[in-house]
């Protein structure tokens, strides 16, 4: 039996931000190869490098005692892994959890929508960057676009409170699919954020030259559709603009040019256990080896965790002059 422990404790940062929401990767495995997110001949960890799902249920109910009511599983794919429904099983059950949601590239979905519904999922994000079949897989490197359609449809008639795509834009790559990509997501009746490309790992192109801002993204939509500005929020850095006569909200996750870091309220644990105070500093705090020093114990667990408030850190420092990226890792890395 695991340590009872006192409930809706508070993870408060040495700024004052309240941390509720975590970002847990199960893995850091994935049936695509993204040119943003993972080099093409990654190299995977051994399996005893990875958290276990018991491990990662464990980790989930701890900051969940602490006061975070929102979880989202994330990879690589999460759904590639193995067993992986039975943790939203569990982590769904969960008292005091407010939201559970999931980052996936929609692969699997066709399969797995409406069981990971009834676990409780109650919204999904899907990543989808072009709706061209062969330019989908120049950016996956193998990704097919049919397969993720038919995950969307999925994942519709599984009846998630809401659904939203996830698109990176980039110029040179999908930067002229940008109205092609919001007329999908009305005719779908769901919502689309974009994301500006973040520099994190090394790729095989200059992130300077295909960095298209979100500013630029919203003066063109505006050229077609009437926007207006949402205070609407998920809990995450998007901003919101809402489609009149349409349930679809368009979303802009700014991390160059609109800074979101003053109200974070996140952290994010790799499928290595380990917890990152920001996406973009190497901050961090290793929690495998207290899963598995104290099996029994979840007190040293929990104070790792409130003492990593210290050091979370005030924001990122993203920028694309630099000719190296802002971290080493991928975002597969670290969790989408």
């Amino acid at each position: 039996m695991l340590a009872q422990t006192e409930s809706n404790n508070t993870l408060v940062d040495r700024y004052g931000r309240t941390v509720d929401y975590i970002r847990l990767s199960i893995t850091d495995r994935c049936d695509f190869r993204c040119v943003y997110c993972m080099s093409e001949d990654m190299i995977f960890l051994p399996r005893e490098e990875v958290l276990s799902l018991e491990e990662c249920v464990r980790l989930v109910r701890t900051f969940v005692d602490l006061g975070v009511g929102k979880v989202r599983i994330t990879g690589g794919e999460p759904l590639v892994r193995k067993n992986a429904l039975w943790l939203f099983q569990e982590i769904g059950q969960l008292p005091g959890l407010r939201e559970l949601v999931v980052t996936t590239n929609g692969s699997q979905l066709e399969q797995q929508a409406q069981a990971l519904r009834d676990a409780g999922v109650r919204r999904i994000n899907i990543s989808l960057d072009s709706l061209d079949a062969e330019r989908f897989r120049k950016i996956t490197r193998i990704g097919d676009l049919n397969k993720v359609l038919k995950g969307i449809q999925a994942a519709k008639a599984a009846k998630f409170e809401r659904i939203k795509l996830n698109t990176v834009m980039m110029r040179g790559f999908n930067d002229d699919e940008t109205i092609a990509l919001v007329d999908f997501a009305l005719r779908q009746g769901i919502d689309i954020s974009f994301i500006e490309e973040m520099p994190l790992g090394e790729v095989d192109h200059t992130r300077a030259s295909t960095y298209v801002s979100n500013d630029e993204t919203l003066k063109l939509l505006q050229t077609r559709y009437i926007l207006v500005s949402s205070a609407e929020t998920t809990g995450g850095p998007a901003r919101y603009w809402r489609i009149p006569d349409s349930e679809t909200r368009v979303g802009f996750i700014s991390p160059h040019s609109h800074n979101f870091c003053e109200s974070c309220n996140r952290v994010r644990i790799t499928c290595k256990g380990e917890l990152y105070l920001c996406l973009g500093q190497e901050d961090k705090v290793d929690l495998m080896h207290l899963l598995r020093n104290f099996p029994n114990d979840d007190a040293p667990l929990r104070e790792a965790i409130i003492g990593s408030m210290q050091i979370k850190p005030k924001g990122h420092d993203f920028d694309l002059r630099r000719a190296e990226p802002a971290v080493v890792r991928f975002m597969s890395m670290t969790g989408g």
